[in-house]
């Protein structure tokens, strides 16, 4: 599929996961077979403002292509400033965040708050179309909410503003992220308009990428949460689709060499005290449905330098050959 000029070459893209996908964990799932990455969300005011973490976050690697940078705001004029800012990270696109349901986003009438208002969402996209050179697309979601199921007018109006690709998350605000998730929607949206659609919301492995792409006919499936602690799925979904294989699942000796390397990574970018204490939750995440591993999850809670996170995954290792996970 092509996103604008765009071309994406493989299955499954990397979703744009606030206090997740971070610099390293986007190169891992890279390394892993995402076909693209978003980077995490930048508050286009805080952009414009010269806020430093803001403009921290906008740093792409010249050698993960294609990545996009994630902007959300509410004021056309400000969104397209801040694209135009953006462009000096070299994104392969804009993303334009319409779905975040966070209060402190949705409440400032941000994120998800704009399903609400569709001709702004156009004027959002148009602004921002019109202010810079490369592809525009923008991430929606089911509505805002049970009773304010509009994404497929939001998705008309984003396409009538110029955008390039959108994406769907299947469920609604006030769901956040509950079940049940609803991927006919996705294909409401991608019979609707002309533009691609990319279908996110429960993808967890190759089966579900399958099965999404088969309900929805959406043109790219995009994995959030199903690859925390589980990077290897996009190698999984690549493999099933493309040549029929159902990849296994890492043994424990793999999965920690992974992790060690994402932090390894997370070290390199920030500094050993804070990518210690956000490589807490990632460590937990590598243990999803693991049982037994409670304890370790707890020690997980806990880590505060590589040497304890060394020491933490070997001991999964042994507790895997001994059968106790």
């Amino acid at each position: 599929m092509f996103i604008g000029h765009v071309e994406i070459t493989g299955k499954a893209a990397l979703a744009p996961m606030a206090g997740v996908a971070d610099r390293a964990f986007r190169r891992i799932c890279a390394d892993h077979g995402a076909a693209c990455v978003v980077g995490e969300m930048v508050s286009s005011k805080g952009l414009t403002y010269g806020d430093r973490k803001s403009a921290e976050l906008l740093e792409l690697d010249a050698d993960i292509r294609p990545a996009a940078i994630q902007l959300f705001g509410d004021d056309p004029a400000t969104m397209a400033r801040a694209a135009v800012q953006a462009m000096d990270y070299k994104p392969d696109w804009i993303d334009i965040n319409m779905g975040c349901p966070a209060p402190k986003i949705a409440g400032n009438h941000c994120g998800s708050a704009l399903m609400r208002e569709p001709e702004l969402c156009r004027q959002i996209v148009q602004a921002v179309k019109e202010a810079v050179a490369v592809p525009v697309t923008a991430k929606i979601r089911k509505g805002y909410s049970k009773n304010e199921v509009n994404a497929v007018e939001v998705a008309l109006a984003c396409e009538a503003g110029g955008a390039d690709a959108i994406t769907v998350h299947g469920r609604t605000r006030d769901q956040m992220y509950a079940p049940p998730v609803d991927w006919d929607i996705i294909r409401q949206v991608k019979e609707a308009v002309k533009v691609p659609v990319i279908g996110n919301g429960d993808v967890v492995d190759a089966l579900s990428a399958a099965a999404m792409y088969e309900q929805t006919g959406c043109d790219l499936v995009m994995v959030g949460r199903g690859a925390l602690g589980a990077p290897w799925v996009f190698s999984q979904i690549e493999a099933y689709l493309v040549h029929g294989r159902l990849l296994p699942t890492p043994t424990m000796a793999q999965r920690m060499t992974v992790l060690l390397r994402q932090v390894e990574l997370m070290i390199a970018y920030k500094g050993e005290r804070v990518a210690m204490l956000e490589a807490r939750k990632h460590a937990a995440w590598y243990m999803n449905g693991l049982r037994g591993a409670a304890a370790f999850r707890r020690e997980a809670g806990t880590l505060s330098s590589m040497e304890e996170l060394a020491g933490l995954c070997a001991q999964l290792v042994l507790a895997e050959e001994r059968g106790e996970l």
